[in-house]
């Protein structure tokens, strides 16, 4: 067997490469050890809701994720509405139709049932208003009239066939929005918290929109709105979300821009004893996440947090 000279110089040497590399691993504990506190956190707010939780957390920079129950599909109540939103922005990307397009409100598309209905106060043929005026009305207000309006111009089998190539597979526009003879034959509008995160994810990263179409989406997104997000979150964050809301269930799904740390979470509870507890939990689980993601930002990799105050 040949003997394996080593020098004296690489001798001298050794240990302070082992010492350079236990730093190095003992420095990569701090962040690992903040991460299981946040882990903790959200187990504990899930584990003490009377209902299911779910969620998919993930930071866009450094690929750092949070998940629980990632693939088991949710209703999505008005989140979906984030798929209608893609698909009108593909079609006008590929001139199929113009956002200044213009619409003419009839009584007779009302949404019968919806409990607020913004559109339904306005008069019968009184009314124009183009599809980017009805996009922002169902992302702002989440009008379910609005909604039906553009899931009928822009055709149901056209929107799944946008998110089928993005290669989700579990999340499916089944029926208009308060259609209950649907839902109780079972055609709910699905998802997963995986797939919901990813939906933004691509579109963030350019994968379904052009530029100019990807800013308008998050644009529209980022509009002031009633969310459980914007209920946890500093006043001067930008948050392009869209949150949902059934009976039984809260969700709410966005990219939220902290500087260095972007991160996208889906946040969905079902089966909910009480829908506030639902909301509280959404909230927590938004600004525990955000405290985190902000702490990074405004940090060392030991920690350290240098403040010009």
């Amino acid at each position: 067997m040949a003997k394996v000279h080593v020098s004296s110089r690489a001798l001298a040497l050794l240990p302070m490469v082992l010492t350079v590399g236990a730093a190095l691993h003992a420095q990569e504990a701090l962040p690992a050890a903040l991460h299981a506190k946040l882990e903790t956190r959200l187990a504990y707010v899930a584990d003490h809701l009377d209902g299911v939780m779910g969620y998919a957390i993930k930071d866009l920079s450094t690929g750092e994720t949070f998940l629980r129950l990632p693939d088991t599909v949710f209703p999505q109540a008005s989140s979906i509405k984030l798929t209608v939103l893609l698909e009108l922005m593909r079609q006008a990307q590929e001139g199929k139709l113009s956002l200044d397009e213009k619409h003419t409100l009839r009584r007779s598309e009302m949404t019968r049932g919806d409990t607020e209905p913004i559109l339904t106060m306005l008069g019968d043929g009184t009314v124009t208003m183009t599809l980017r005026d009805l996009a922002i009305f169902m992302v702002v207000l989440s009008d379910n009239t609005a909604t039906n309006i553009l899931i009928d111009r822009l055709g149901m089998d056209n929107i799944n066939a946008g998110v089928i190539r993005l290669g989700l597979k579990e999340t499916k526009l089944r029926r208009h929005m308060i259609d209950l003879e649907a839902a109780k034959k079972g055609n709910e509008n699905v998802s997963t918290p995986r797939e919901m995160l990813t939906l933004l994810e691509k579109v963030s990263a350019g994968q379904a929109l052009d530029a100019a179409r990807t800013k308008e989406y998050f644009d529209l997104l980022r509009l002031p709105k009633d969310s459980e997000f914007h209920k946890a979150l500093p006043e001067d964050i930008s948050i392009a979300d869209k949150p949902g809301s059934l009976e039984g269930v809260r969700c709410d799904t966005g990219l939220i821009n902290i500087p260095g740390h972007p991160f996208i979470m889906s946040v969905t509870t079902t089966y909910v004893a009480r829908d506030d507890e639902g909301e509280h939990a959404v909230e927590e689980v938004a600004r525990l996440a955000y405290d985190y993601f902000n702490r990074l930002s405004r940090s060392s990799s030991y920690g350290r947090v240098i403040s010009y105050k």
